[in-house]
């Protein structure tokens, strides 16, 4: 384990073990509306009405990290809670085999959707929470129940739904026949296979692509093709990096997939 102190930001690097201690565990579920996951690290920001919370982890950090190297817990305290208004970011140094979640959604009707774990599991659901925060009309440890009613919520839960890593986590959304059409109304799938869950998500992936609500008008979607499609054409680069033209060429691909695929969508 190794925390630096810099100007702007407690970084912590550790391992997934220390991630899973009760204290650290405590502090992460607390203040999970205010996390941003990022490859292989959660980013926490502060909320002045947890900040008792903080403190009290700093506190705990300082202890630990104290003992583990050996030096006097008191000054570094002191260095820790100076620091106690800036973000502080938990980095994995080291991954453990990937690990399956699966999440189930059910819509009710348009306007409240339920996501159930199969089994609990804390980081998934700091995630969701993360990600959907105010929408969250009722929660346990392995459910929630989110309003959806407003088009900003539909919109945060479909940009939730389209990442399915978490750390070493990968998330499995399984979908019932109907959460299409009770979610979005009247809603025709298109076929992609045998498989309907991988074709719910595809299809939700392939909207946030264009930077589309789900359901959008033909208008719409031929409208942000166009203006996507001028940005990341390959022929517009003029970079001599191939890791560039490379990146670029692949988000027009992606592009392209998208709005062959919706063209179709009744």
């Amino acid at each position: 384990m190794e925390v630096v102190l810099q100007n702007n930001l407690i970084l912590i690097r550790t391992n997934f073990r220390t991630l899973n201690q009760s204290w650290m565990r405590e502090f992460l579920t607390l203040h999970s509306k205010n996390m941003l996951f990022l490859p292989k690290a959660v980013l926490i920001f502060k909320d002045q009405s947890l900040f008792d919370s903080r403190k009290q982890f700093l506190d705990t950090l300082s202890h630990f990290y104290a003992e583990i190297n050996d030096f006097c817990q008191v000054f570094y305290k002191k260095s820790l809670l100076k620091l106690s208004n800036i973000p502080i970011k938990i980095e994995l140094v080291s991954m453990q085999e990937i690990q399956h979640v699966s999440v189930e959604l059910y819509a009710r009707d348009r306007y409240t959707v339920d996501i159930s774990l199969f089994y609990p599991n804390s980081w998934v659901m700091s995630y969701l929470k993360s990600q959907l925060g105010m929408h969250i009309k009722a929660s346990t440890e392995s459910s929630l129940e989110v309003d959806v009613s407003h088009p900003k919520a539909k919109k945060r839960l479909e940009r939730a739904l389209s990442r399915r890593h978490v750390l070493h986590y990968e998330i499995q959304y399984r979908y019932d026949a109907n959460f299409m059409q009770r979610l979005y109304g009247g809603f025709s799938i298109f076929d992609y296979g045998d498989n309907e869950d991988e074709s719910i998500e595809k299809m939700i992936g392939f909207y946030n692509v264009l930077g589309c609500p789900v359901g959008a008008s033909k208008d719409l979607i031929k409208q942000n093709y166009k203006k996507l499609a001028r940005v990341y054409h390959p022929d517009r680069i003029y970079y001599d990096s191939p890791n560039m033209v490379g990146h670029y060429t692949q988000k027009f691909q992606m592009i392209q997939e998208a709005y062959s695929a919706l063209r179709v969508v009744s």
